[in-house]
Order: structure tokens, then C-alpha cells, then sequence
């Protein structure tokens, strides 16, 4: 039994090292081809952590103000559900309440764009068929994506850690922090990995992460809205809920972040599984070919072609988290009553024209925010198409530039639209359903609807460095993400309006209740289409690719 046993040991071990040859190589590459994005994601969530907690001690200064500030949050249904519940009111435990739900969020985008990266998005341009030629495993550029995201992950742990332990918070709760940082992104980096292996496109694999990240962003809030203490089922089956749950600077609970690890764990290894299956380009989940001739035909329905799982993926994300903050809105003012500190933080976000509409009015910015992540990846999906080298064949013939360019911006535009109506709608439903108003469907659909403009005018900054700078035409993310953490994080901070003042959002008037006012919808919408016009007429005179 042991002469047989060692050779098919050996046997096991040659064929594992044989999977993994190249590996380091591949690792050296991603981390060259990575070596601007990877910085620029660590550093902004580290300088999201370290000024996060410089922001709280500058406003909450005394213990007072932050124990009346947790208790009014902890005892408003709909701001737990926006930020979660905070479990202490020590510095520490304010500087990380809010940090912890957006960073969550952040961290995993990046682990996705990193792994999809240089998995999916390898096979789909043909790279990885050539490398594969060589002496190259074949479970090697897998290895290497998760090894990438894995030191990006590493990076913002230790940093996180260390900027705020530098601006003099305890240690301990630092480094949960910053693990409870990276465990999320681990979590979501083997998401991705998955993603890829089912999927036959990189916009397909974003997609489906995005899909995970969403329902995880939902269930968190439906389980934070029911109780004070992250108790919730729904909560604990939330990853995003994990890094909260482990209370850093509140009694830190470090054994959580074992659930992430595990996770991770279980994921991965069902991604190698699968990559070990499946032949350089294919995937599990099949697309069905498209026709040639009829609907799919031309550049409009090329675009469609392209665009239209994306547009589904948001749109039903959208509706459903819609629904769930709609029917939240009608407990705003009772769970609130006399906190005027709360009902200030409320009415930064939305407007004073009374808590409900106001709590309204903040989750039509935030859903607009949100729209414009879509709205910008729709923009740079022809950036896309031109690196991938499909776009050059299809306008060497008689496809104009600006025919095959508007395919694609009707997606950004009226795709960005059609999502912010489908929310608008369901989150009235939502609203109207708990409050027994069924006619405030449409008022609370216009304003969602009303954040249009502002999602347009990023989409044109988008389509004016795809056209004048098309090798930065990634930057427009970092704006995207700006407006995201501004909007998000500057009402509660009360940040100076100089700095709120950055992001197109806070602009608009703050509807329902609000003020229509035209003027800002016009200017904001003329500064959108002169960006636009602009870009165009870049993209029409430089080369493609």
C-alpha cells in the first residue's frame, strides 16, 4: 500500500506545482500593469480612514456630543439602515461607524476590478491564450489575480491600521479595523474569481460580483434597520456586516473576521475548481449567440447587445433596494422625535422640509450616486471595446465614429434615466404601501428622477477624457467615487460646503419638498452637454485605440 500510495503523491504534487508554474512571473506582471490603481485604491481608503477619524474629533469633540450622537443614530431605524448602528461612542468608535459601511464597499470594488482584471478580462482580449503557450500552469493567472488583490488587501489592512493608530486611537481596535477592512476584501476578490470562471466576459464577471455586492449591501440594511446591536440574521448573512460585527474600539469581537476568512476560503476554492474545468475562454454560463441580421443589427443594437446586462443588473438592484429604503421612510420622524442633532444630519442630506421628505430627499442623492457608477461605465464601455481591439474593425468600415459612440451614450443617458424612474417608482411603492399614500408614487418618482442631471454631468466628464485623454479615461472612477464619499459621509461630518459644494449632487434642490428651482437643472445639464459635445469632437479627431 505504500509503494502505491508515495508515486500517486508525487504524481499529486508534480501536477499541483505544474498548475502553478509561472505564477510569480504572472504575479510581477499584475503588479507592474497595476502599479497606478493599486496605489491610488489604497490611498484613498487609507485617507478615508485617517481623515474620517481627524473629521469626527473635529466635530463631536466631547464625550457628551458623541453619546447623544449614537443615541439618536442607534434609535433611528432608517439612519441604521443608511449607516449601520455604532457600538460605542468613543472616538474610535465613531471615527470607524461610517468608515466601516462605505469603505466595505469600497474595498471590494477594488478587489473586483483587480482580480476580473487579469482573469476574464485576459481571456476575453486573447492575452491569456498567448501567455498560456508558454510555460505558464493553468490555474497560474487565477493564482496571481488573487495574490494581487490579496497584497492591495494586505496594504490597506496595515496602513489603516497604522494611519489610525497614528492619529492616536487605541491599537487594538485599529487593527481590527484595518483586518476587518481586508477580510471584505478578500471575501469579494474570491467572488470575483467565481464570477469569472462562470462568466464569458469581463463585463459579464463585474457584473455578477456587482449583483453579489448589491444584495449584500441590502440584506446589511434591512438587518441593521431591525436591531441596535448587529444581531440580525439578515445582517450576519451579510459580509458586509462581518468588519462592523467586529466591533473594533467596542469590545472587539476579532473571532468575526474568521467568517471572511472562511468565506474566502470556500469561494476560492470552488473557483479553482472550476478554472481547472474549463478550457481558455470558456465559461460555465453560456451566452446565447446573437443574430446577425433584424434587432441586434447596427450599432444601436450592438450597443444593446453589450449594454443590456448591465442595465438589468442595476436596474433590479435598484428596484429592490428602492422598495426596502421606501418603506423605511415612513418611521423616520417617530424613531427620530426630539434629537435635533440627528434631525440636522437628516436635514443636511435632504432638506428641512420635514423629516420624512427630507429622509426621502437623501436616499433619492444617494440612489443618484449610485446611478452615476453605472452611467460612467457605460460611458467607458467603449473605452473597452477600442483596448480589446473590436472597435477598430467595426469603424474601418462604413460605421461613423459618432454613430458607434452614440449607440453606446444613449445606454449612459437615457439607460441612467430609465434606472433612476424604475427606482423612483418602487421606492414611492415602497413609501406609499407604510404610509397608506398611494398618490406619493409619483412624487417621490420625480425625485428620484430629478438626479438626472447630475448623474449626466459626470457621464459627460467621463465622455470628455474618453475623447481628449483617453489613457486616463479611468480618472472619471475616482470622481464617481468622490462624489459617492462625499455625498455619503459630508452631511453627517457636517463637511464645509466648500468641499460638498465639489459634487454635482449637492447642487440639485432637495426634492420631494424642496424648492424646484430651474436654474440649477439648467446649468448643470448645459455644463453636461457642452462636456459631452466636447469629448465627441476629441473622440472624432484622435485615433482609435
Amino acid at each position: 500500500m505504500t509503494a502505491v500510495a508515495q508515486p500517486a503523491a508525487a504524481a499529486r504534487r508534480d501536477g499541483s506545482r505544474r498548475d502553478l508554474a509561472g505564477t510569480g512571473t504572472l504575479l510581477r506582471l499584475a503588479l507592474r500593469r497595476d502599479r497606478v490603481l493599486i496605489p491610488v485604491w489604497v490611498l484613498l481608503l487609507t485617507v478615508l480612514a485617517v481623515q474620517n477619524a481627524a473629521a469626527v474629533e473635529q466635530f463631536y469633540p466631547t464625550a457628551a456630543e458623541r453619546a447623544e450622537l449614537v443615541a439618536s443614530m442607534n434609535a433611528n431605524t432608517s439612519m441604521r439602515a443608511v449607516y449601520g448602528p455604532a457600538f460605542s461612542s468613543s472616538l474610535g468608535g465613531l471615527a470607524v461607524w461610517e468608515m466601516l459601511t462605505i469603505g466595505s464597499v469600497l474595498i471590494a470594488i477594488m478587489s473586483m476590478i483587480i482580480v476580473v482584471r487579469h482573469t476574464r478580462e485576459e481571456e476575453e482580449t486573447g492575452r491569456q491564450e498567448l501567455i498560456s503557450a508558454a510555460m505558464v500552469g493553468r490555474r497560474a493567472p487565477l493564482t496571481s489575480a488573487l495574490l494581487a488583490a490579496a497584497i492591495a488587501n494586505s496594504a490597506v489592512a496595515a496602513l489603516v491600521a497604522l494611519g489610525l493608530t497614528g492619529v492616536g486611537l487605541p491599537a487594538g481596535g485599529s487593527l481590527v479595523t484595518g483586518l476587518a477592512l481586508g477580510g471584505t476584501g478578500l471575501v469579494f476578490a474570491a467572488v470575483a474569481a467565481l464570477a469569472a470562471q462562470l462568466t464569458e466576459s469581463a463585463r459579464l464577471a463585474k457584473g455578477l460580483t456587482g449583483a453579489v455586492l448589491g444584495a449584500a449591501f441590502v440584506l446589511r440594511a434591512a438587518g441593521d434597520s431591525g436591531t441596535t446591536d448587529g444581531s440580525s440574521p439578515l445582517a450576519w448573512a451579510s459580509p458586509l456586516a462581518w468588519a462592523r460585527n467586529a466591533r473594533p474600539f467596542a469590545d472587539e469581537r476579532p473571532w468575526v473576521l474568521l467568517l471572511s476568512l472562511g468565506l474566502a476560503a470556500a469561494v476560492t476554492a470552488a473557483a479553482y475548481e472550476l478554472a481547472g474545468r474549463r478550457d481558455i475562454g470558456a465559461s460555465f454560463l453560456a451566452t446565447r449567440p446573437g443574430p446577425a441580421a433584424g434587432r441586434i443589427n447596427g450599432p444601436y443594437g450592438l450597443a444593446w447587445r453589450l449594454q443590456r446586462g448591465s442595465l438589468l443588473g442595476w436596474g433590479t438592484g435598484l428596484v429592490l433596494a428602492g422598495l426596502v429604503f421606501g418603506a423605511m421612510a415612513e418611521g423616520a420622524g417617530d424613531l427620530l422625535g426630539d434629537n435635533e442633532q440627528s434631525r440636522e444630519i437628516i436635514e443636511r442630506m435632504g432638506g428641512a422640509s420635514g423629516i420624512t421628505d427630507a429622509f426621502l430627499a437623501a436616499m433619492a442623492g444617494l440612489f443618484g450616486m449610485i446611478t452615476a457608477v453605472y452611467a460612467v461605465g457605460a460611458v467607458l464601455r467603449m473605452r473597452g471595446e477600442e483596448t480589446s481591439e473590436r472597435a477598430e474593425p467595426i469603424l474601418a468600415g462604413a460605421v461613423p465614429r459618432l454613430r458607434w459612440a452614440a449607440g453606446h451614450l444613449l445606454f449612459a443617458f437615457a439607460g441612467s434615466a430609465v434606472l433612476l424612474a424604475a427606482c423612483g417608482l418602487a421606492m414611492g411603492a415602497g413609501y406609499g404601501l407604510a404610509a397608506g399614500e398611494p398618490g406619493a408614487v409619483w412624487r417621490v418618482t420625480g425625485a428620484v428622477l430629478a438626479q438626472a442631471p447630475a448623474v449626466w454631468a459626470l457621464a459627460a466628464v467621463a465622455v470628455l477624457l474618453l475623447g481628449a485623454v483617453p489613457g486616463a479615461a479611468a480618472a472619471a472612477w475616482g470622481l464617481v467615487g468622490g462624489a459617492l464619499v462625499i455625498g455619503w459621509l459630508g452631511p453627517a461630518l457636517d463637511l464645509p460646503r466648500a468641499v460638498m459644494n465639489l459634487t454635482p449632487f449637492t447642487h440639485l434642490p432637495k426634492l420631494p419638498g424642496g424648492d424646484p428651482a430651474a436654474a440649477p437643472y439648467l446649468w448643470i445639464l448645459l455644463a453636461a452637454a457642452v462636456l459631452t459635445a466636447a469629448g465627441l469632437a476629441a473622440f472624432r479627431r484622435r485615433d482609435i485605440g
